[in-house]
């Protein structure tokens, strides 16, 4: 026991005996009290916190966060406050890291301490999402088994046996673009939500307007409800969550009611599905059917089975959400950039040639697609933020105190746009990623950090080289035209949400001739 507890507990009892009288006891242990709350800061923290914007009293820095691209304004705070800073949402304390090097130093090097996940009211508690793998507690016994499972299924050993899936996915891909190219987000999304429903499912996506895909995007769209920071009290006052759902002011309780109704489609409907099919014995080989299927061992209990639930909708909603923002940064990217896309495409013709489209065996060889993947993530990193962690000890970086309990942010965009790292970030340039000293590697960062480190980052770059090479050797990108034929300058605006996806644009894709479009018939 630290000295000023002993000092208050012995000054409670002592004062207690000489004076009996009720309130005098009151008062000594108003006194202990305080003698907590002055002495305990000046001797256990003898280090300031890390420079931030200076909060109110109450509130701390809640009308100051922005709830649109808050990304951005971190990293202009950043350039006031430096490359780590904090603010307060109440009583909630929050660091942001704006470097790599912090970043890396905490989430990596002390990953012991900084991979627990804080505490969400509203997505966690209230939309029952506390077990899902991205906001399990580190040290919850399930944790390992997530991490097992999920790194099992997507380690590049099981993406080898994924290629076919891809390579399928990839041509109908392709030739949705071909038929309807006004609608190549509408594809993007279908070919990400085919290729992951195969594989964690062995589900197959057989038209665009398939019940499973729009699943997803619904849910993109109402997580971002309940994820803004600073706009839901109940996460600075957990004790608002026993308040009645008719109760006045208690729409966050209406709120998070429908989010969890619409997110838990993620987890229920597919896995439904595939479970029905394997008791069947009518299903495709797939992550799923590989627990659950008893020739394989002992059918699962309940537990097991909830586990295989949660890491399949894992496997869902990272494969079907984050290649979707990539692809459609690749398109605003290459009708912005109209010399990279050319160069990608001569490398394309002089590795692959024009009688044949691309597969995985032609990675190594078509370095500059693979530094074109490298810059569109840097230049739009899919989670601007990454997943917020959470410090479980008391700890110091740089002369300031982290404090236990606070929560902490890897700003990945202010990492992807640091000038130090990337001279001249703002512009796209895969060549920063080539020669004898190529500039950072962003796949470092992009995909999170430590224990917390996305398990899908291989195959995730395996099923955006596939599609980046296969329309780069079909297609021509460029910006649209008006009514006048003038080009329409594209605007760069990005939706919030864990997840950055751009404001809807568009550009013209049309085949680069006509022998490359007959090989879609082939």
């Amino acid at each position: 026991m630290e000295w000023y507890q002993l000092l208050s507990v012995k000054l409670h009892h002592h004062w207690t005996k000489l004076m009996p009288d009720e309130s005098l006891a009151v008062i000594s242990i108003a006194l202990a009290v305080l003698i907590l709350l002055v002495y305990r800061p000046f001797s256990s923290v003898k280090l300031p916190l890390p420079p931030g914007p200076t909060p109110r009293f109450w509130s701390g820095n809640v009308h100051q966060l922005p709830t649109i691209m808050p990304w951005l304004t971190f990293t202009e705070w950043g350039k006031t406050y430096g490359p780590i800073f904090y603010f307060r949402i109440f009583s909630n304390k929050v660091i942001v890291l704006n470097s790599g090097e912090a970043a890396l130093d905490l989430l990596e090097s002390r990953s012991t301490i900084y991979s627990d996940r804080p505490i969400t009211w509203m997505l966690g508690e209230l939309a029952g999402r506390k077990m899902s793998a991205f906001l399990m507690p580190y040290h919850h016994p399930r944790f390992r088994k997530y991490r097992t499972f999920l790194h099992t299924g997507l380690n590049p050993r099981a993406a080898q046996t994924y290629r076919p899936i891809q390579e399928q996915e990839t041509l109908i891909f392709l030739q949705g673009l071909a038929e309807t190219p006004d609608s190549f987000v509408k594809h993007i999304r279908r070919n990400a939500t085919g290729v992951i429903l195969k594989v964690a499912y062995g589900y197959t996506v057989s038209t665009d307007n398939d019940s499973f895909v729009p699943i997803m995007e619904k849910a993109f769209h109402v997580q971002a409800l309940v994820t803004t920071p600073g706009e839901w009290l109940v996460e600075s006052f957990p004790i608002l969550r026993f308040v009645p759902e008719y109760f006045p002011g208690a729409r966050f309780k209406r709120v998070a009611k429908e989010v969890a109704r619409e997110l838990s489609r993620i987890d229920m409907v597919p896995f439904t599905w595939a479970k029905e099919r394997i008791e069947e014995g009518n299903y495709i080989d797939s992550f799923i059917s590989r627990y659950l299927r008893p020739e394989h061992g002992p059918k699962p209990n309940d537990e097991e089975e909830d586990i295989i639930k949660w890491c399949s909708a894992a496997l869902y909603a990272g494969g079907a959400d984050t290649t979707v923002s990539a692809m459609t940064s690749f398109f605003l990217l290459m009708s912005l950039y109209p010399d990279v896309q050319k160069r990608a495409q001569a490398e394309v013709d002089q590795v692959v040639g024009r009688d044949r489209l691309p597969t995985l065996d032609d990675q190594n060889a078509l370095v500059y697609i693979s530094a074109l993947i490298k810059e569109v993530i840097r230049w739009g990193p899919v989670a601007p933020l990454g997943l917020r962690h959470r410090v479980t000890e008391d700890d110091v970086y740089q002369g300031y105190h982290i404090p236990k309990g606070a929560t902490v942010i890897g700003n990945i965009w202010a990492i992807t746009h640091d000038d130090d790292l990337y001279p001249n970030p703002s512009e796209f340039d895969p060549t920063r990623h080539l020669g004898d000293e190529p500039q950072t590697d962003p796949f470092k960062f992009v995909f999170g950090f430590g224990r917390r480190v996305c398990p899908g980052a291989h195959f995730a770059e395996l099923s955006l080289f596939l599609n980046i090479s296969n329309v780069l050797a079909m297609f021509n990108i460029s910006k649209a035209l008006d009514k006048d034929g003038q080009e329409i300058e594209p605007p760069i605006s990005w939706f919030t949400g864990i997840t950055a996806h751009l404001k809807p644009f568009g550009c013209r894709i049309t085949p680069r001739s006509p022998e490359t479009a007959a090989m879609l018939n082939a």
